[in-house]
C-alpha cells in the first residue's frame, strides 16, 4: 500500500476526525564493504550520510507552509522543478543546480498533490476529505460537501509568478496519483488517467458515484480508472470522457501476509495498548499516534473535553473495524468472484511512443494497450505472492522490459531490515514478449535500514546512459539507489546515496519520495527535508564518457509517469559511451580499443572534409569487429560514427 494508501486506510480514520548478455553488463566491481549506508547518524537537518559514485550538489529546504507537511512528487518544465506538498506545490528555479532558488509557493492543502505539467497548463492531484474547492486550509469537516474537492487541479502557469487555478474536475475516489497522456496522434487535447485509492464518494456529494462490485453493478466506481480529456483550447472544460474497465474478469489474488518480526512488533504494541487496524490481505498493523492523537482529541471534543480519556479510547477501540471496513468495501470472499479489497491502480506509466503503458494496479501489474487514448486495453496481467502492493512502473527505453515496484507496508513503514525478505518490498523487472509480461528478477536496495526508517521501493526514472538500462530509485529513508538491469536477470547497484534516520526512537516519516533524472542531474524530493540535488561521478561502471552522453539529452519538460523516449544527438561522447561497454564486455582487445579511440581523437580535432572522411573510414573498418562477442554495441558505435560523419562539420 502506497505511504498515502497507508495514510489513506488511516485518513478513514483522520476523515472522522480526515536471456542474459555479458555485453552490457557493468564490470564486477564491488560496493564499499562494509556499507556505509549502515548505521548513520540520526537528524532531521544534521543527519549523517553515505555516498557512492554520485555527489551532492544541493540541498534545499522547503519554505515555513510547506515545511510543516510532506514534500510528494515532482515534475519539470525548462530550468524549474514543480514539486508537490499536501499543503500545495512549490516551483523551484534549478537553471544552477547548485543553487536552487524558490520561484513560487502555492498554498493549496491535498492529499497528495501529484504534479504534472504540459507547456502551460499544470495538473494537481487531490484525494483526501479535506482538499477544498478554494484551497483553504480550514478543511472540510462534514461527511458530505459541496465545497470538497476530491480530483484533479487545473492551473494556467503562463505566470510563473502567478498560476492562475482555472479548473477542476471531480472524481469518484479523487485523485492519489494521475498520468498525463500526450497522444502523439492528437494535437487538441491531453489526457489524465486517474488512479484513486480512497474510499468513494456519496452519490449525495457526486452523482454518479456507486459503491458495488462488477458482479453487482457493472457501472460502479470500483475496479476502474477515470479518464479525463483536457481540450487545450478550452482547458476549463476539462472532463470525464470514459471509464477504463482494465479489472474485468481478475479475481482476487494472494498476499504474503506479515513477518515474524511485523507479528512481534503488533503483539508489543497491543500490549502497550497501542490502536491497531485489521486491513483485510494485509494483516494487523499498529496506527501511528500521530493519527490517533487526533481522532481521540476529536472524540474529546465531542461531550466537551478537553483531554481524551479512556471512554474516548475505548470508543475509538470500537469504531475502527467499521472505519476500516468503510474504507476498503466489503471483506474479501462475500461474492462469488472473491474480488480482492484492492481494486484500483496506483500508478499508471504510460510510454506514447510505443503505445503501451504498465500499469501498477495494486494486486496486479499490468501491461496496457494506449493506442486509444479513451480506451486502455487490458494486454496482460501478473500476480505475486511476494508482492503486497504493485505502486508503480518503468519501462526501459526500447520497451522490452518493464520494472514493477512493491510498497510493502505502505511507505510509513520499515521494510529494509536486516530481518525482512529481500524480494518483498522490492522490484519486479520482466521482459515484454508478444504483449506478455515474463518474470525475470528481483531487485532492492541492499543496505540493511535501522527500525526508525520508513524504507520501502519507491518511484524512480530512467537515466539516459546509451546502450544500457539504468535506473535511479528512491527508497524512503533508505535513501536513492542508482542500478543496472540491462541484464533483467541480474540487476546491479551502481551508486548510491543515504542519510541516517530523523529519529532513533520511532518512525518518523522522511527520505526520497521520488528520485528522477533530469537534463543532466538527479532530483530527490525528500518527504521533510526538501529537494536535493546530485551528480553521477565516474568510475569503473560508469565512465564519464557515458555521463557525457546521458547529458546530451535535453527534455524541455518531463512528467515520469508519462515516460518520453531518449533519442540521443550524435557526439563524440556518444560514441566514446559506447567504446568504453565494449571495453568493459571485453569484446574488443586493447590494441583494437586502442585504435578505434586514436581515430576518434583525430577526428575530433579535424574538421571539414577531414573530419568527415576520417569518420567513414572508421565507421567501414568497424565492420570487421561485429563478429566479437557484443556484435550488437559495434553496430550501435558505427551507427553513433556514421551520424557524426554525415553532420554538419565545423
Amino acid at each position: 500500500m502506497s505511504l498515502v494508501r497507508k495514510a489513506t486506510v488511516l485518513s478513514l480514520l483522520t476523515t472522522m476526525a480526515c536471456a542474459h548478455s555479458s555485453a552490457t553488463r557493468p564490470s564486477d566491481e564491488p560496493a564499499p564493504n562494509p556499507d556505509p549506508r549502515v548505521g548513520l547518524k540520526a537528524g532531521l537537518w544534521d543527519a549523517g550520510s553515505a555516498a557512492w559514485n554520485l555527489k551532492l550538489e544541493s540541498s534545499t529546504r522547503p519554505t515555513e507552509k510547506f515545511a510543516t507537511d510532506m514534500n510528494s512528487d515532482m515534475a519539470f518544465t525548462g530550468h524549474f522543478v514543480i514539486q508537490g506538498n499536501f499543503n500545495g506545490f512549490q516551483v523551484w528555479d534549478i537553471a544552477d543546480p547548485s543553487h536552487p532558488t524558490l520561484r513560487t509557493a502555492y498554498y493549496c492543502p491535498a492529499s497528495q498533490s501529484d504534479v504534472s505539467v504540459y507547456k502551460n497548463l499544470l495538473i494537481v492531484s487531490s484525494e483526501a476529505n479535506n482538499g477544498r474547492l478554494d484551497c483553504g486550509g480550514e478543511g472540510i469537516h462534514d461527511t458530505t460537501s459541496k465545497e470538497r474537492l476530491r480530483g484533479i487541479r487545473i492551473f494556467d502557469i503562463s505566470d510563473l509568478d502567478h498560476p492562475k487555478y482555472i479548473g477542476n474536475v471531480q472524481t469518484c475516489r479523487g485523485s492519489h496519483t494521475h498520468t498525463l497522456l500526450v497522444d502523439p496522434n492528437d494535437h487538441d487535447d491531453v489526457y489524465v488517467y486517474i488512479s484513486g485509492s480512497a474510499g468513494i464518494r456519496p452519490e449525495s456529494e457526486l452523482p454518479g458515484c456507486v459503491k458495488a462490485t462488477p458482479d453487482k453493478d457493472p457501472n460502479g466506481a470500483e475496479f476502474r480508472i477515470e479518464v479525463i480529456k483536457i481540450p487545450l483550447a478550452h482547458p476549463e472544460q476539462a472532463a470525464v470522457v470514459s471509464s477504463g474497465r482494465i479489472f474485468d474478469n481478475l479475481a482476487k489474488v494472494g498476499q504474503h501476509g506479515q513477518t515474524a518480526a511485523d507479528r512481534e512488533e503488533v503483539a508489543a504494541a497491543k500490549a502497550k495498548g497501542a490502536f491497531i487496524a485489521d486491513i483485510p490481505d494485509m494483516g494487523e498493523m499498529v496506527i501511528p499516534a500521530a493519527f490517533t492523537k487526533g481522532l481521540l482529541d476529536s472524540i474529546a471534543k465531542t461531550h466537551g473535553g478537553t483531554a481524551p480519556n479512556g471512554a474516548d479510547s475505548a470508543a475509538l477501540r470500537e469504531a475502527i473495524p467499521g472505519m476500516v471496513k468503510k474504507m476498503m468495501g466489503a471483506n474479501p470472499g462475500t461474492n462469488a468472484q472473491g474480488y480482492s479489497v484492492m481494486r484500483q491502480c496506483h500508478d499508471i506509466t504510460v510510454y506514447p511512443a510505443i503505445g503501451l503503458a504498465g500499469g501498477a494496479c495494486e494486486g496486479y501489474g499490468m501491461l496496457l494497450d494506449i493506442s486509444q487514448p479513451t480506451h486502455p486495453v487490458r494486454l496482460d496481467a501478473v500476480a505475486d505472492t511476494n508482492f503486497s502492493y504493485w505502486h508503480s512502473a518503468t519501462f526501459n527505453n526500447d520497451g522490452t522490459t518493464l520494472l514493477f515496484s512493491d510498497e510493502w507496508g505502505g511507505g510509513l513503514a520499515p521494510k529494509c531490515r536486516k530481518t525482512d525478505p529481500h524480494n518483498w518490498g522490492a522490484d519486479a523487472i520482466f521482459k515484454v514478449e508478444g504483449h506478455k509480461l515474463v518474470f525475470q528478477s528481483y531487485y532492492k536496495m541492499s543496505a540493511p535500514q535501522s527500525a526508525t526508517e520508513n524504507c520501502v521501493a519507491h518511484n524512480g526514472s530512467m537515466i539516459p546512459i546509451p546502450g544500457r538500462d539504468v535506473m535511479v530509485q528512491a527508497w524512503y529513508q533508505g535513501g536513492l539507489s542508482v542500478f543496472d538491469f540491462t541484464d533483467a536477470a541480474h540487476p546491479k547497484e551502481i551508486a548510491f546515496f543515504d542519510r541516517g534516520p530523523i529519529d532513533t526512537t520511532h518512525v518518523v516519516a522522511g527520505g526520497y519520495w521520488s528520485a528522477y533524472w533530469y537534463n543532466g542531474n538527479i532530483y530527490g524530493s525528500e518527504i521533510a527535508r526538501g529537494l536535493d540535488v546530485m551528480e553521477l561521478t565516474p568510475n569503473a561502471l560508469l565512465t564519464q564518457n557515458e555521463i557525457d552522453a546521458a547529458k546530451t539529452v535535453k527534455l524541455s519538460e518531463l512528467n515520469v509517469q508519462g515516460q518520453p523516449k531518449f533519442v540521443w544527438p550524435p557526439s563524440f561522447a556518444l560514441a566514446r559511451a559506447y567504446v568504453d561497454q565494449l571495453e568493459r564486455s571485453g569484446c574488443l582487445n586493447s590494441g583494437r580499443l586502442s585504435a578505434v579511440r586514436g581515430s576518434l581523437a583525430s577526428a575530433e580535432k579535424a574538421s571539414g572534409d577531414a573530419r568527415r572522411d576520417q569518420l567513414n573510414t572508421l565507421a567501414t573498418q568497424l565492420d570487421a569487429d561485429a563478429s566479437c562477442s557484443d556484435g550488437a554495441k559495434v553496430h550501435k558505435l558505427q551507427d553513433a560514427v556514421k551520424q557524426l560523419a554525415s553532420g554538419p562539420m565545423a
